[in-house]
């Protein structure tokens, strides 16, 4: 009897995560402290300049007093400078330092003006200097100080003004910021070591509860320790509350499998009892009929509960490791004992170091299976290979029977379920195969053999 087992692979489950939680606290981090630096920078250059401009109108201050006291005025009224400046810059031609002082009648100006003047005033203080910034001579910039005195016991007002360039004070404000720049980002450098520091510490914790995570896969009894920070003790104690909750779940789900199981077995046996007394009584068709819908049943029940160990297989897939030589061994020995496996020749070509990432009751699950299905229509010879080559363990079942009725491609794309491929019991094997295969992560693909018949490879990628 050819098989007619379609089969329908497992849908990939892509994950997808939200982001890195570190990687947002460190950008988060660098950006805040960046835009402080940089606030800090312009806050800093600006508190330079305006200190330097104030050190600046002080020390024109001084000289202004120093004219002051070395002028006086004319027969004519016009002022007229008695002492030479201490200041050089002043006896300079575009020297940047300048001053004049005017009147009515005329003026009298620094060396370092050559022919050049400086910015008229308007309506100067005579009780104080004022300050201002004006274009003056020579395409400069100017900070002038300016006063309205009166020399001696004259009358006409004399206005003095003493001038320096900014240029002067915009090239070291410029050098300041960046001497002051490169400070700040070195200070941004390390400012961002300590976050990476302190963001490192602060989820070290998560650490702990994703190693207890991983315990907790593996073993369902474990749990995450609560001696944890603050912040993090409720999660800890959420998840241990869910964990517990699917434990009992799980409990329950395998005691009502079991229950419904053997609940099942007693009628079933009884209507098999029925059938044959029927069949003894002559009334074959009826009893052919019982046989089928008993058939079907045990196939469902089988088919459920193999449902069932796959699910409480993929709850628990951890690191495990077993022998496929030794399962595949025991189940041999078992099945050449049956009727169906006595007039056949196995093959075992597995290595004996080799190590599969399964339990080993998952693996002779799946094994006793894909065996005994081939057993049931091999005519002479059942291969059983295993290797691991290229970061994948393969295994694979082979037999000379008759093989698929329909490509292992049209297999594949039709779906369901195996068991409801066929009749009787034949697809039974392939879907309890097939369940418990992609529970613990695997792959199961359908192909012909040179043998002849079905051949059945099971693959695990290595982690």
């Amino acid at each position: 009897m050819a098989r007619k087992a379609p089969i329908s692979s497992a849908p990939e489950v892509v994950a997808r995560t939200s982001g890195s939680l570190r990687w947002r606290l460190l950008l988060s981090a660098a950006a805040a402290i960046f835009v402080a630096m940089a606030i800090a920078w312009a806050v800093m250059g600006l508190l330079f300049s305006r200190h330097a401009q104030r050190s600046i109108v002080t020390e024109l201050t001084r000289e202004a007093l120093e004219i002051v006291a070395g002028l006086e005025l004319a027969p004519d009224g016009t002022p007229r400078m008695q002492i030479q400046s201490s200041d050089p810059r002043f006896e300079r031609p575009r020297s940047g330092r300048y001053w004049q002082a005017s009147s009515t009648r005329g003026a009298e100006r620094s060396a370092s003006l050559w022919d050049e003047a400086l910015p008229a005033a308007g309506l100067v203080p005579s009780d104080q200097w004022s300050t201002r910034e004006a274009d003056g001579p020579f395409g400069q910039r100017l900070l002038l100080i300016e006063r309205s005195i009166r020399l001696g016991t004259s009358s006409t007002p004399v206005t003095v003004q003493v001038a320096q360039n900014l240029s002067d004070l915009k090239a070291a404000s410029a050098a300041f910021g960046r001497e002051l720049g490169l400070f700040l980002a070195i200070l941004w450098l390390a400012l961002l070591l300590a976050a990476w520091l302190q963001v490192n510490l602060g989820l070290r914790p998560f650490g702990r509860v994703h190693r207890a995570l991983a315990s907790l896969q593996q073993n369902p009894a474990a749990r995450i320790d609560a001696s944890l920070p603050r912040e993090i003790a409720p999660l800890a104690l959420a998840i241990n509350t869910l964990a517990d909750a699917r434990e009992r779940d799980l409990i329950r789900a395998k005691r009502r499998g079991a229950d419904l199981a053997h609940s099942l077995k007693t009628p079933l046996s009884a209507l098999r009892s029925i059938s044959h007394r029927a069949r003894e009584s002559g009334a074959t068709a009826i009893a052919d009929d019982l046989d089928r819908v008993l058939a079907s049943a045990a196939a469902a029940l089988e088919t459920e509960l193999a449902r069932s160990r796959a699910a409480a297989i993929r709850d628990h897939t951890g690191s495990r490791a077993c022998s496929p030589l030794k399962v595949t061994e025991r189940l041999v020995g078992v099945i050449e004992r049956t009727e169906s496996g006595a007039r056949l020749v196995f093959e075992v070509e597995i290595a004996d170091k080799l190590r599969f990432p399964l339990a080993e009751e998952d693996l002779t699950e799946i094994l006793g299976a894909l065996i005994e299905n081939a057993a049931r229509f091999a005519r002479r010879q059942v291969m059983v290979s295993a290797d691991d080559r290229d970061h994948i363990f393969q295994l694979c079942v082979e037999d000379d029977g008759p093989g698929l009725e329909i490509s292992a491609e049209e297999a594949l794309m039709r779906g369901g379920r195996l068991d409801e491929a066929g009749h009787g019991n034949h697809g039974l094997g392939l879907s309890i195969a097939r369940d418990i295969t992609e529970a613990s992560g695997g792959t199961l693909s359908l192909g012909r053999s040179p043998l002849g018949g079905l051949r059945v490879e099971l693959h695990w990628v290595k982690t």
